[in-house]
């Protein structure tokens, strides 16, 4: 089943993505509502680091850094220094990884997820404006809202739990790039993971 999985990963990763963001131009802005019922606007959050986390709990991929806590990890741990944290459901209806936002709040409270905010983008739109095509789908926005990161979340392109230990965190060495003032040394990867579902 892992071969099959890292298999489907590999047959994935050389299909095209979207035209979307690019990285060192201003991240594209949107406007998407969350699980709350609340509108978030990502120009509201210029002069912090965001970060952008595209979802699917029925994803293998997503579910080998939630499971192992992975991700909730990271979420706390860049939260805390000031770091917004929005992840991005694009799973349109009818289709794995779509949650009502009751289902979204119940899951995010059975896993210990503490993002800054839950968007739910059913329509596809912010993912398609993103060019995000898998999840996880990584992006980092820097303090005057430029994009500095894209891609996976680490050098580890497997479901495989264990392969969490270990692993070069794309995502927190950007962030730790970004405090300390100086460039992304890695701004770009090649993400893994499962085909986001889109409507079309």
């Amino acid at each position: 089943m892992k071969k099959l999985l890292l298999v489907i990963a590999l047959l994935f990763l050389a299909s095209p993505a979207f035209a979307g963001a690019e990285v060192g131009q201003p991240a594209p802005d949107f406007t998407g509502k969350d699980t709350m019922g609340r509108e978030q606007h990502l120009a509201d959050y210029k002069g912090k680091i965001v970060v952008l986390e595209w979802s699917n709990p029925g994803c293998p991929y997503v579910q080998k850094h939630y499971e192992t806590g992975n991700m909730q990890t990271l979420q706390n741990e860049e939260i805390k220094k000031g770091v917004v944290w929005l992840t991005v459901v694009s799973s349109s209806k009818g289709r794995e990884g779509y949650m009502s936002a009751d289902e979204a709040n119940d899951y995010m409270k059975k896993v210990g997820s503490t993002p800054t905010a839950r968007i739910l983008d059913s329509s596809g739109e912010i993912g398609k404006l993103y060019g995000a095509t898998a999840t996880p789908h990584m992006f980092v926005i820097d303090k005057d809202g430029v994009l500095q990161y894209a891609g996976a979340i680490d050098d580890r392109p497997s479901a495989d739990h264990d392969t969490v230990a270990g692993a070069h965190n794309y995502v927190h060495a950007a962030i730790d790039e970004l405090e300390a003032g100086k460039p992304v040394d890695t701004s770009m990867t090649q993400v893994y993971g499962c085909s986001i579902k889109y409507a079309d």
